[in-house]
């Protein structure tokens, strides 16, 4: 009788005389590496520095928190933060959800087209797009140029160093987060829900409203979210657009380490700003699958 091949364990294989074997798992080790040592890292120092850096000797632990709870211009800027993020996501709303549903009725050459024109920005810097529009809205720039020349204007409207401004520069930014969850929901809508609406008698504004608008309202979700989060945390374009009014918490943070080298004034409000952010995410998986609104990037 001829003897018996012997077994060759295979990844991913359980050993007659042990556990299972997956080699290829080792291939996750890199990466996790990589996060824990350029993001998990560097959090936890932030968040320690938070509690230990304090320009006055304390054993107060929380020291910083009340420095800059106890302020009430800090507490006016980190609100200002959530009000024109929020204002943002309206704006990117209003003008997200139509451009998607017009993408979803257009033909596919089409709506390619108009999908090539909501990612254009993204091959360009944001800080060159955010100095464009310096020159499109600054007193000689081109919208007050063209007021004046019409006879609609006097003199020229103040729209640089505005909230206006700033919102304007956001939106264009964050416009396309919005439209691509909004247009992946619509497209996975099965049209014969709207035609069958249409055929019980519903007219075209009821059967939008009653049906496609419910049906569409997870990509609202997920981008409102995903451009509230992404506008919570804008540097560049409230610094170059705004006006002190417009000053976010960023602006605070980079303020508080570049030129008063307060590291842990900054690094308390990095960690506030971050823990916010965590309980906005929180409240809204109640409403929305995370795992759907950052896997649509």
């Amino acid at each position: 009788m001829a003897p018996s091949a012997p077994s060759i364990a295979r990844p991913g294989r359980r050993r007659r005389d042990g556990p299972v074997v997956n080699r290829w798992a080792l291939l996750a080790v890199p990466p996790i590496l990589f996060l824990v040592a350029f993001f998990l890292v560097p959090l936890v120092v932030i968040g320690l520095r938070s509690i230990t850096d304090s320009p006055t000797p304390t054993d107060d632990l929380f020291a910083n928190y009340r420095r800059f709870l106890g302020q009430a211009a800090n507490l006016r800027v980190l609100g200002n933060t959530f009000w024109i993020a929020a204002l943002s996501t309206i704006v990117c709303l209003a003008i997200g959800y139509p451009y998607a549903y017009l993408m979803n009725l257009v033909p596919g050459r089409v709506a390619g087209l108009l999908l090539i024109a909501v990612l254009l920005p993204f091959w360009s810097s944001l800080l060159v797009r955010t100095y464009a529009w310096q020159v499109i809205l600054r007193d000689t720039g081109i919208i007050n140029t063209f007021l004046l020349d019409t006879g609609l204007v006097d003199e020229p409207v103040p729209l640089i160093r505005t909230t206006l401004g700033v919102l304007l520069g956001m939106s264009q930014i964050l416009l396309p987060f919005m439209v691509l969850p909004i247009y992946a929901a619509m497209r996975r809508i099965d049209p014969e829900f709207t035609r069958a609406a249409a055929n019980l008698g519903a007219p075209p504004f009821a059967a939008f409203r009653r049906v496609f608008l419910p049906l569409s309202l997870p990509g609202v979700l997920a981008g409102s979210l995903l451009v509230f989060v992404l506008a919570l945390g804008f540097y560049i374009t409230p610094a170059l657009l705004g006006s002190p009014r417009d000053t976010m918490i960023s602006q605070f943070i980079a303020s508080a380490v570049q030129q008063r080298l307060d590291w842990g004034i900054g690094s308390t409000m990095a960690v506030l700003l971050m823990a916010l952010t965590l309980i906005v995410l929180f409240v809204a998986s109640r409403f929305v699958r995370l795992r759907d609104v950052f896997g649509s990037l």
